[in-house]
């Protein structure tokens, strides 16, 4: 049977998949692997399996949002998924970070859908093995990393973002940002905290790695070649990430 949404079977993925949000992010991940096979793409899941450096890994797009990214989980789940990595952009808290990697320890849970997996005082917590792999990946590539805390939110324009019907509704954006900040918040994204949270009940092992292409409400942001070399910088990042955790794995 072929799962529901993502259209994927037992077959088709490897035990190694990176979650991207954008469906054609995943077309550039495919560049950098040999034999690329389009399994499907349905909705917004857009999925491929090909091998990097000799390692199998399936690469998926989720949308926005963390609904349909444990709709991801779930199905990479039953088909036999062990090790995900959510990659993709950041909204940035902190001043001069644009082009940084965030690579968040934990992710307070905001979005709703993981609540329905499990009560709010379940953390959402990477595994730490993976982090220092990816930490040390990003450097190997002379980036600036930062391993702190996300947030993570379902409402863009309710929480990230003004907009004209978020002004017309007296919505206080600014006073999102300034509690999370006294939190000691890095970033703001909408699916992380979810595949953290589903990662650790599953027992697949699970991290972020994200790059900062905005700061807080879009007041500066990375656009044209900027944004496009950032995003192919991040695409060899993940599939060099997973290589390198896959070979320290085999070695142990």
């Amino acid at each position: 049977m072929k799962a529901l949404y993502t259209g994927v079977g037992k077959e088709d993925i490897g035990k190694y998949v990176i979650f991207s949000g954008d469906p054609w992010r995943v077309e550039r991940l495919c560049k950098y692997m040999d034999s690329p096979k389009k399994i499907a793409f349905l909705r917004e899941f857009n999925t491929y399996t090909g091998m990097y450096k000799g390692i199998k890994v399936t690469i998926t797009s989720t949308g926005i949002g963390a609904p349909s990214a444990a709709i991801a989980m779930e199905e990479m789940y039953e088909a036999g998924m062990e090790v995900a990595v959510r990659m993709g952009t950041v909204m940035s808290l902190k001043e001069n970070t644009l082009g940084d990697f965030m690579i968040p320890v934990a992710a307070m849970r905001r979005e709703g859908t993981s609540q329905n997996y499990v009560d709010l005082s379940y953390p959402a917590v990477a595994d730490i093995e993976l982090i220092n792999i990816m930490n040390d990946t990003v450097k190997s590539v002379d980036k600036k990393y930062h391993n702190g805390i996300n947030c993570t939110m379902d409402g863009f324009y309710t929480n990230m973002h003004e907009s004209r019907f978020s002004k017309e509704s007296n919505r206080d954006i600014d006073k999102t940002f300034n509690e999370l900040r006294k939190l000691g918040v890095d970033g703001i994204d909408m699916e992380s905290a979810c595949l953290m949270t589903l990662g650790r009940l599953m027992n697949v092992k699970t991290c972020t790695l994200t790059i900062v292409t905005v700061l807080e409400n879009l007041k500066d942001k990375l656009e044209g070649e900027d944004r496009k070399e950032a995003e192919e910088l991040l695409c060899k990042v993940a599939l060099d990430g997973i290589y390198n955790y896959a070979n320290k794995k085999e070695l142990v």
